[in-house]
């Protein structure tokens, strides 16, 4: 395997009762995590997401109300998980747009803090759609000739995914470093995990949604203070407040 580890790499694959990254909540969670030696050791677990679990997400993955009932709240396990997780880089199929930012909102909510500063993040799901333009299903038969069995537990999803990995470093002339692979797989240069805000070509926080679009945040807030305020109770997630709260910080701090 051409892969340079300087630390751990935890691949990750959530199962959740929904879609939306500030509100939804884990159901299942594994973690594959490759170690620089080439060892591998995976980590799944259950977890009561103190929410009703919606028919359409149970018929996806199939974990219903009843199958969670009796297993720890994500809060109880946050520092199990943490622990695992330790200094490591994350990977993951989509990753760097739900499973990594539904985690941290977690965190958050568990209020335990998920260090990202000096993670670097792959996401498969970018190497093989810059390639290939797919699926998980489809990247599995392309590039393992397989076909995943139990699709949509988290466990055979990320194992397929850490095995589509291992195919496309086979493949393609791709970086052997976890940098070249995170820049690589990366899409945009996104401020925050949810890309309400980018960096423009100057490095400037700008906004990525809204009236404000393509503004400065700094001008928006300096000129619009209440913006500010609005963002704070709306419904944005952790990570994105937590961001904008760090660059109204920095420009008040300026002023004085």
């Amino acid at each position: 395997m051409n892969l340079k580890l300087t630390k751990p790499l935890a691949f990750i694959d959530l199962e959740t009762t929904g879609v939306n990254v500030g509100s939804d909540r884990i159901v299942e969670i594994s973690i594959l995590k490759l170690m620089p030696d080439g060892s591998k050791v995976v980590k799944t677990k259950r977890i009561n997401p103190q929410m009703p679990i919606p028919t359409g997400a149970s018929a996806i993955h199939g974990i219903y109300d009843a199958d969670v009932a009796n297993e720890p709240t994500f809060k109880q396990l946050a520092h199990e998980l943490l622990q695992f997780i330790d200094n490591a880089d994350l990977a993951g199929y989509n990753s760097n747009k739900f499973d990594v930012p539904v985690l941290v909102e977690e965190f958050f909510r568990a209020e335990v803090n998920f260090e990202m500063k000096s993670r670097r993040m792959i996401d498969v799901q970018n190497i093989f759609h810059k390639m290939e333009q797919r699926t998980l299903a489809a990247a599995y038969k392309f590039y393992c000739n397989k076909e995943i069995t139990n699709a949509h537990s988290a466990e055979a999803d990320i194992t397929a995914t850490y095995d589509v990995f291992l195919a496309q470093l086979q493949r393609y002339t791709l970086s052997e470093t976890v940098d070249g692979l995170a820049e690589f797989s990366s899409y945009g240069n996104t401020v925050d995990f949810a890309g309400r805000m980018v960096f423009n070509d100057k490095g400037q926080e700008i906004f990525n949604f809204g009236k404000h679009k393509g503004r400065s945040v700094e001008m928006v807030f300096n000129e619009e203070p209440s913006y500010y305020d609005w963002m704070m109770k709306g419904d944005f997630t952790n990570h994105t407040k937590q961001v904008i709260t760090a660059i109204r910080l920095r420009q008040l701090a300026s002023k004085k």
